[in-house]
């Protein structure tokens, strides 16, 4: 069964954490929005459905045959031992998806560093306010969260350099694609903040070199960062901490 993705096209956005997923797994999967003859009518009209039993929020949402799951973390802890990308062992499946949960928080602070004041307003009708969120996230909430993960990498029982077990899971995957924004977005920040968090940048090098990871981010498939995602390059926003 080809499983079928949901997201805005043209950004990578919170859809990029399945993607990752999918694509380490080499599961076979449609981008739907990317599809000439589908696209963003077709996500709209499920979400709009007045019909339809089980109806998506917003994306990004995965559909599975009959099933549909919304929610990047949900559709993780759904893909993850279909995929290979979990710990066999139920506690541990609980740990993974709470650090999910906490990686989601620490993507929707990102975001309202752009946007602190109203998602229906553009960046340009709160510069202000932005400028005041992002001089508190980038002082505050990075080394909080960063220094947080690099405390699970570390305290890990198992060692090997992995979020959680002894193999490579959708955390480990999420948490490469959240250094790669943190660098895209606030470079200064990130410039001044890495060396204190080896057992992330040793993860992060150690997800990039993933074969097929490695080959999906040399592809046209990989979108790049761009000012309408979530991760967001404006030089007044990324300061000296």
């Amino acid at each position: 069964m080809t499983y079928e993705l949901y997201y805005w096209n043209g950004i990578q956005g919170r859809g990029e954490f399945v993607r990752l997923a999918l694509e380490d797994a080499d599961a076979a999967y449609v981008d739907v929005t990317r599809v000439a003859d589908r696209g963003t009518g077709e996500m709209m009209k499920l979400m709009g459905s007045t019909t339809a039993a089980h109806i998506p929020f917003a994306p990004p949402f995965l559909r599975d045959g009959d099933q549909v799951i919304s929610h990047v973390a949900n559709i993780l802890l759904y893909l993850g031992p279909k995929l290979g990308l979990a710990p066999k062992e139920e506690g541990l499946r609980w740990y993974a998806n709470g650090l999910q949960l906490t990686i989601t928080d620490f993507v929707a602070e990102v975001h309202d560093t752009h946007h602190p004041i109203a998602t229906s307003k553009y960046y340009e009708d709160q510069k202000e306010e932005a400028k005041a969120r992002a001089s508190d996230f980038v002082t505050n909430r990075i080394p909080k969260f960063l220094s947080y993960f690099e405390r699970v990498l570390a305290q890990n029982p198992e060692g090997g350099g992995h979020a959680v077990g002894s193999a490579v899971s959708y955390v480990d995957l999420s948490l490469f694609q959240v250094i790669e924004g943190l660098r895209y977005a606030f470079p200064r920040a990130m410039r001044h903040y890495e060396h204190l968090y080896p057992n992330l940048l040793r993860l992060h090098a150690s997800v990039k070199a993933r074969p097929r990871l490695g080959a999906y981010l040399a592809s046209p498939r990989r979108l790049a960062f761009n000012e309408d995602g979530i991760f967001r390059r404006y030089r007044e926003l990324d300061i000296e901490p």
